[in-house]
C-alpha cells in the first residue's frame, strides 16, 4: 500500500489545495482531495486487467467549485431533502437554506462540506478528513466536528467512515454523492447497468420529492430490485413514482438494519466485466439514476448526460428530522454519529 500527494490547485481564499492518492498492489487507486473531502477518481482493474475509473468528476479544482451535480462530494451535516427548509427540536424551529423549490437540499450548496477545506492527516492506506463547524452553520444548531476516513484495502474494496459529536442536539446525516459507471468516463448509460437491492420496501415521496412518510412495498412495480435486473428496464414505466422524479431518485429500506454493516446492493457492468457490491452500516440508500445530468463537461471532456452514472446514497431516510416514524438522525448532547459504507470492486 503506498499514499502519494500532489498539489491540486488554490482554493478562493488562497489555501493550497492537495490531492491524496492511495494504491494497493493490485492496480486499485482512490484519489481524495483536501477540499470537500471530495472522491476524484477510483481507477479499478476489471476482468481484463484493464484499468477503469469508475467515478463521474472533474479533472481540475477549479471546476469542483461549482460541481452543481455534487460529483464525490461529502455532503453534510444532512443529506438529501428536508420539507420546507426547517425542523424542529425540543419546540425550536430552525431555518435552513431554501435551495429546492420550497425544500432544503444537501445542506448548502456553497457552503455545505463539500465546499469546505478539511484538514487531513494519512496512514499507509487511509486519508482522515477533520472539519469543524459552529454553532447555526447553515441553520444547523450545535459547534459540530465531523471525521471522515477513506481506507483502501488490498481486496479492492473502499471504505468510507463517518464519525461526528455536536455539543447540542442536531441533524447529522452525511453521505458520499459518487456517480458510478462501470463502464468508466461516459461509455454508456448506466441504463444498461445491472442492479440488485437487498431492499423490499422503499419511502414514496410527494410532488416536491418528499417522502409521505409511507413505507412502502416494492413488489410489483418498477421500484423492485430485490431480483437483479437492468435499471433501464422500467425507469421510463408510466409509474407515478417514478413520473414524479423523472426516473429513480428514492430513498430504499435496506432490509434487516440493525446498525451492522450488510451488504446491500450489488452491481454489474454491461461487459460483465466488473461488479461492485455496497455495503453499510445505515438504514436507507438513495439510489439516484442520474435523471438531471445534462450534459455537463467531466474528466477527459466527457460531456455528462442524462442517466450517464448512478448514484447509492447511504443515509437515514430523507426528510427524518421531520418524520418521527423513521428512524432518528437526531444526534448530539451525548449520542453521536458512525457509520460505514464499503465499496467492493471484482
Amino acid at each position: 500500500m503506498a499514499i502519494t500527494s500532489s498539489k491540486f490547485g488554490t482554493s478562493k481564499d488562497g489555501k493550497e489545495v492537495t490531492l491524496y492518492t492511495i494504491s494497493n498492489s493490485k492496480g486499485m487507486k482512490a484519489s481524495v482531495t483536501d477540499f470537500g473531502a471530495l472522491l476524484v477518481n477510483l481507477l479499478v482493474p476489471d476482468a481484463n486487467g484493464e484499468i477503469r475509473d469508475v467515478v463521474q468528476g472533474f479533472d481540475t479544482l477549479e471546476e469542483y467549485f461549482a460541481n452543481p451535480d455534487f460529483f464525490g462530494a461529502t455532503i453534510g451535516p444532512n443529506a438529501n431533502r428536508i420539507d420546507n427548509a426547517s425542523f424542529t427540536l425540543d419546540g425550536e424551529v430552525f431555518k435552513l437554506d431554501v435551495n429546492d423549490g420550497t425544500n432544503n437540499l444537501h445542506s448548502h450548496r456553497e457552503n455545505g462540506y463539500h465546499k469546505r477545506m478539511w484538514a487531513a492527516e494519512c496512514t499507509d492506506n487511509s486519508v482522515t478528513f477533520t472539519l469543524e463547524d459552529q454553532d447555526g452553520s447553515m441553520g444547523f444548531p450545535g459547534n459540530k466536528k465531523f471525521v471522515v476516513t477513506y481506507t483502501l484495502g488490498e481486496e479492492n474494496d473502499l471504505k468510507i467512515q463517518y464519525h461526528a459529536v455536536s455539543d447540542k442536539k442536531t441533524v447529522i446525516n452525511p453521505t458520499n454523492h459518487s456517480y458510478f459507471n462501470l463502464m468508466g468516463q461516459g461509455s454508456c448509460v448506466n441504463s444498461d447497468h445491472q442492479l440488485w437491492l437487498n431492499a423490499s420496501h422503499y419511502t414514496p415521496v410527494n410532488a416536491n420529492l418528499i417522502p409521505t412518510g409511507e413505507i412502502a412495498p416494492v413488489a410489483g412495480t418498477p421500484m423492485d430490485f430485490t431480483q437483479p435486473k437492468k435499471i433501464g428496464l422500467e425507469i421510463d414505466a408510466d409509474f407515478e413514482q417514478l413520473n414524479l422524479a423523472g426516473g429513480y431518485d428514492h430513498n430504499w429500506v435496506l432490509d434487516g438494519w440493525d446498525g451492522s454493516l450488510k451488504h446491500f446492493a450489488t452491481v454489474e457492468s454491461p461487459d460483465g466485466a466488473l461488479t461492485m457490491k455496497v455495503s453499510t452500516t445505515l438504514p436507507g440508500v438513495q439510489f439516484y439514476a442520474g435523471n438531471f445530468l445534462d450534459g455537463q463537461p467531466g474528466k477527459g471532456g466527457v460531456a455528462y448526460q442524462k442517466r450517464f452514472a448512478l448514484c447509492l446514497e447511504t443515509q437515514y431516510y430523507p426528510n427524518s428530522a421531520n418524520e418521527s416514524s423513521f428512524p432518528s438522525c437526531v444526534f448530539g448532547d451525548g449520542r453521536e454519529y458512525d457509520s460505514v459504507t464499503v465499496y467492493s470492486f471484482a
